[in-house]
């Protein structure tokens, strides 16, 4: 039988403390959905009541295009993290293994820099762009605009991984007559997988709570991205609480459905590289 000592009992309260404090607005966004609005302002009960959970479909018979607009969070979700690891596995791969062709600290600090300036500050000149390319009111706008920002920060987690790869290995495939990209794809890619899970699920994340970027160039709504449509649930004189929330949570559980996926996943792929052998 385990003893429990009390590091372990520690340990244990912490996880629980810390399991509440993340499931508290997931526990709160189902509460309030299945609230009724007399009962929110005579006094909000802190039990769900479960009995009414069949409330939460209403929203898809409301007349809003609520599908429509989670279908068009995951085109942008799912383009996003095409674009962005298709392009950071490459651009990782040569940061970490080609250390000396020209300019190749410029490039990392160029990438680097893209973090530093907030979305908002480039919105005028990506009006224009998109004016100037075609891509206003499009979901492929979307797609490029939020790649252009989730892929350096893909880059510097595959990076990362890859520098901590030795490079014994892959000369040992050369000696054996494997060609460069036969040992990009055969031997390094493997091994960086966890990484590359780890950069999916944030630029995921970036592509599937696009809101910004779609408030600006797209005047459509039937080509909202669900965070766009939650939005236009708040009017000026009232807000159906127990619909947005409904709504919310709709939206919230394909993401956490993902998150738990590649949970393992993600913490080794974030700390891969960060100690080396």
């Amino acid at each position: 039988m385990k003893r429990w000592t009390g590091a372990g009992v520690g340990r244990w309260l912490a996880v629980v403390v810390l399991v509440v404090f993340a499931g508290f607005p997931i526990y709160w966004m189902l509460n309030t959905a299945l609230t009724t609005g007399d009962e929110r302002f005579v006094g909000q009960s802190l039990w769900p009541k479960l009995s009414r959970l069949g409330n939460l479909f209403e929203v898809f018979d409301s007349g809003v295009p609520l599908l429509r607009w989670l279908g068009n969070s995951a085109v942008i979700a799912v383009g996003t993290t095409f674009f962005s690891l298709a392009l950071a596995v490459l651009a990782g791969y040569g940061l970490s293994r080609y250390r000396h062709f020209a300019g190749r600290g410029l490039v990392a600090f160029a990438l680097f820099a893209t973090q530093m300036l907030p979305e908002a500050l480039l919105i005028v000149p990506l009006y224009a762009l998109f004016v100037s390319l075609g891509l206003m009111n499009g979901l492929l706008g979307l797609v490029l605009a939020n790649t252009a920002f989730a892929m350096p920060v893909a880059v510097w987690i595959i990076k990362s991984a890859v520098d901590g790869i030795p490079y014994e290995v892959e000369e040992a495939a050369r000696v054996d007559g494997a060609p460069r990209f036969a040992i990009f794809a055969q031997v390094t890619l493997p091994l960086v997988t966890p990484s590359i899970a780890a950069a999916a699920v944030i630029t995921f994340f970036d592509g599937w709570n696009e809101f910004l970027f779609a408030s600006t160039f797209i005047r459509s709504t039937e080509k909202w991205p669900a965070s766009k449509g939650l939005s236009s649930f708040i009017g000026e004189y009232i807000t159906p609480l127990s619909t947005v929330f409904s709504a919310s949570l709709v939206f919230t559980v394909p993401a956490i459905i993902f998150f738990l996926l590649v949970q393992r996943r993600i913490i080794s792929g974030l700390t891969a590289g960060s100690v080396k052998g």
